[in-house]
């Protein structure tokens, strides 16, 4: 089974032409995706950092890589009717030649802020996993992967209707344990996962030592958010880890 690597790219800088910097090492690195937050900004006052918008940035990054996956990781359902979303993410698919893929989800606790910033109420849990529910159906069957982001066992049950499930920072066993839930509802789904990183500090080798326990628990994509996005050289490392991941065993 292949394991594809992703990279999040670097959304909380002022200069969009170093998440595009990023995305060619990316591309040249053979790495199997880039992916972009959907945030307005990156922590508290007097530290926060603003963000560059999700979609303007999917698509200058689509028209500056010619192979290389482009995907949301995770575009949040509550920000945007479906119908607006789901033209958004069709417009991104055309812009890249259809490399899309659409990572989305409900929205939690910490992005509650951004959201009443935006003059959207937050609702509830229920009424979060609704946009969700809503926006997924809105996505799917247009030509491109959908994939569902988060841990909640209402969030998870929307992958019936989607292609993939999506884990954030979750350890390997609870990872495992989700997976397998995810697979009792939608047995034929993508499983992924992606966490923060320090790639140029681990290294190759025990970054994929680290990354394998995923892999054996079913995720099919590892998207790594390095700590000092910014810089390119972690494309390479990651380079190595998907050639070391997907080396035939001795």
């Amino acid at each position: 089974m292949t394991v594809h690597v992703g990279l999040a790219l670097p959304s909380f800088v002022e200069d969009p032409e170093i998440p595009i910097a990023v995305a060619r090492a990316a591309e040249a690195a053979e790495l199997d995706g880039v992916f972009v937050y959907d945030h307005l900004w990156r922590g508290d006052p007097p530290n926060r950092r603003p963000a560059l918008e999700c979609f303007a940035l999917l698509g200058a990054v689509a028209a500056e890589t010619e192979r290389v996956h482009v995907g949301t990781l995770v575009v949040r359902a509550s920000l945007r009717p479906p119908a607006t979303l789901a033209n958004s993410l069709a417009t991104a698919q055309r812009v890249s030649g259809g490399r899309l893929i659409a990572a989305i989800g409900a929205g939690d606790s910490q992005s509650r802020a951004e959201t009443e910033a935006f003059g959207i109420e937050f609702g509830s849990m229920v009424d979060r996993v609704n946009a969700l529910h809503d926006s997924v159906r809105a996505a799917a069957g247009n030509g491109y992967p959908v994939w569902v982001g988060g841990r909640a066992v209402q969030v998870r049950e929307i992958v019936a209707i989607a292609d993939g499930w999506n884990a954030w920072g979750s350890e390997p066993e609870q990872f495992a344990e989700q997976g397998a839930l995810v697979r009792e509802v939608s047995p034929g789904a993508t499983l992924t996962w992606g966490g923060l990183a320090r790639p140029l500090d681990e290294g190759a080798p025990a970054l994929a030592e680290r990354l394998r326990p995923y892999a054996r628990a079913g995720a099919t994509w590892v998207i790594i958010g390095p700590v000092d996005s910014s810089n390119p050289a972690n494309a390479a490392v990651l380079g190595d880890v998907r050639a070391r991941m997907n080396a035939p065993a001795v």
